[in-house]
């Protein structure tokens, strides 16, 4: 069973993806809007050739394209989101193929590695924030007894609830951006 907010992506858009410093490309892009490589490396500390190579990669992919109607010139180059909404995956969508499925464990592996390196950040981070802030971040954890029918649903109405919220940015100076995730698997105590 499917669940309704996944969209099966293939292994090189899983590849593509799931680099970390890619993955760091993305939410520049997906957060600052569109961006040219000289600006990503600023915001990376990185090359601006390593950056160029990784749009490439991205681009090859699909993940993200050209914006020319930005350009200033014909050598400014911009790059702007693809169709990259809902992307989702299993590795099941990898059953069978050794390769497929290699690409895949891998980037959950790194998915995981990217979900708790922003736990981390907030960490080291979270002193040079106001009390308010300190006291909202948010954690919770459950055992929970579901089918796979229910924790189908379950992270169907979580993903509703979330886009409410992604779709309604707030404003003000109070307002920050907030990375957030969930993870409901199987497991033992």
């Amino acid at each position: 069973m499917t669940p309704a907010n996944r969209r099966t992506v293939t292994p090189s858009v899983l590849a593509a993806i799931h680099h970390p410093l890619r993955r760091r490309l993305l939410d520049l892009i997906h957060l600052d809007g569109p961006a040219t490589a000289s600006r990503l490396a600023e915001a990376t500390g990185e090359l601006v050739g390593n950056i160029s190579h990784h749009l490439k990669v991205l681009s090859a992919a699909g993940v993200i394209v050209e914006a020319p109607e930005l350009a200033k010139n014909r050598r400014e180059r911009w790059w702007k989101l693809g169709d990259t909404s809902e992307y989702s995956w299993s590795i099941a969508d990898a059953q069978g193929d050794p390769a497929d499925e290699l690409v895949a464990a891998t980037a959950e592996d790194q998915n995981l590695a990217h979900h708790v390196g922003k736990v981390r950040q907030w960490f080291d981070i979270r002193y040079e924030f106001e009390e308010p802030w300190v006291r909202a971040a948010y954690a919770t954890e459950r055992w929970l007894t579901l089918t796979p029918e229910q924790l189908v649903e379950l992270s169907e109405r979580i993903e509703d609830l979330v886009r409410e919220y992604h779709d309604n940015p707030a404003e003000g100076e109070d307002a920050h951006r907030v990375f957030f995730f969930a993870h409901a698997v199987p497991a033992r105590p």
